[in-house]
């Protein structure tokens, strides 16, 4: 067997607490069992387009596990099977993947290691079918990359949010209001459920289960009438009402998720105000749910992760992402990971157990 002589690593997609601890645990492992050469792609696979990247050496990803965001620079746009590119003034989209393999091909890396959502790790995927050997790490604060139970991210996002709630919690009381926090996860409700059970929502929207808004009204009123003057509504930015549209924040053309979601929340509340006449306010979490310092189970996770992935660079697993099943690390085909997203399912525990306190759903 070849010896393992350059590795590459990239970050692409959103940011999100962790990255960097991942970059640490699998550059410190190759260069201390194999003395390899670490190669870091600059700003996700803009970097690969562009051929930009840097030496990672030991003392470079020393002291970097605990900060946030990533030492390499990321972007949720690039995609070299689908690059925007603009022709006398107008927006097209080109497959430049021969370019990104080519430049792969020029560092000599032995393996690439991606660290991404399902978005970067369907096109790592591409990349694995044109003969680049790719090990992936699953990356998101949306918890929704299928064949792992869980990614780094998300235990900070919803620590963050579940203390944005709490914090929300007294204002609700003191001015008998309605509150909505809005938090992040696109198509899939993970954040909202875990942060509205942590921090007790009295209502939580996910994308999963429409909602009925006359019936959220009617749980409200009923809370109000009981004597509970205030009411706290979580609802994930890809909730909508039953028959009802997406709430689309603004659509970027040359991204390849080109709906960016928000403003739920507001809408929501003017709606409610207008059945209830309950005074209503509503508040965007948006991206302070992927900044800052990683929880230490983000961090603890994100090691493992990382450790395992070059491992698997090791053993030359390629075409696989390490993940997490039953608390165990595992590989699982990104073949698997490509076919979309992970979203919760209507039997699933948490919502069996929020039930059975009281919370309601909006079905």
């Amino acid at each position: 067997m070849a010896k393992i002589r350059r590795i590459g690593i990239i970050t692409a997609g959103g940011d999100c607490p962790g990255l960097n601890a991942v970059i640490r645990a699998v550059a410190k492992k190759i260069i201390l069992a194999r003395g390899a050469e670490i190669i870091g792609i600059k700003d996700g696979y803009e970097g690969l387009i562009h051929n930009r990247h840097r030496k990672l050496s030991y003392r470079d990803v020393s002291g970097i596990l605990t900060l946030g965001g990533t030492i390499l620079g990321t972007s949720n746009i690039a995609n070299p099977y689908r690059y925007a590119v603009k022709q006398r003034g107008k927006l097209v989209f080109k497959d430049l993947s021969a370019v990104a393999v080519k430049n792969i091909r020029k560092l000599k890396l032995d393996a690439l290691v991606c660290i991404g959502g399902d978005g970067t790790l369907s096109i790592a995927y591409k990349l694995s079918k044109d003969g680049i050997p790719i090990v992936g790490v699953p990356k998101t604060i949306d918890n929704d990359i299928r064949g792992t139970d869980i990614t780094f991210g998300f235990n900070t996002a919803v620590a963050i949010a579940t203390e944005g709630i709490d914090r929300i919690h007294t204002t609700a009381q003191s001015h008998h209001r309605i509150m909505i926090i809005e938090v992040m996860g696109r198509s899939a409700g993970w954040i909202a459920l875990y942060a509205g059970i942590a921090a007790g929502g009295d209502i939580i929207l996910i994308p999963e289960m429409p909602y009925d808004i006359r019936r959220i009204a009617q749980r409200v009123t009923e809370r109000h009438r009981k004597g509970n003057k205030f009411s706290i509504i979580v609802v994930a930015e890809g909730a909508k009402e039953r028959g009802g549209e997406l709430v689309i924040q603004k659509i970027v053309k040359e991204s390849t998720i080109q709906a960016r979601f928000g403003g739920i929340g507001f809408v929501l509340g003017e709606h409610l105000e207008k059945l209830t006449g309950l005074e209503t306010r509503a508040v965007i979490m948006g991206h302070l749910q992927r900044g800052g310092s990683p929880t230490a189970y983000d961090r603890i996770l994100a090691t493992r992760l990382g450790t395992k992935a070059a491992e698997m660079v090791e053993e030359r697993d390629f075409g696989y992402m390490v993940a997490v099943r039953g608390g165990a690390l595992v590989k699982v085909s990104l073949k698997e990971v490509a076919r979309g997203p992970k979203i919760i399912p209507r039997n699933h525990p948490l919502i069996a157990a929020a039930r059975c306190v009281g919370t309601c759903f909006g079905d």
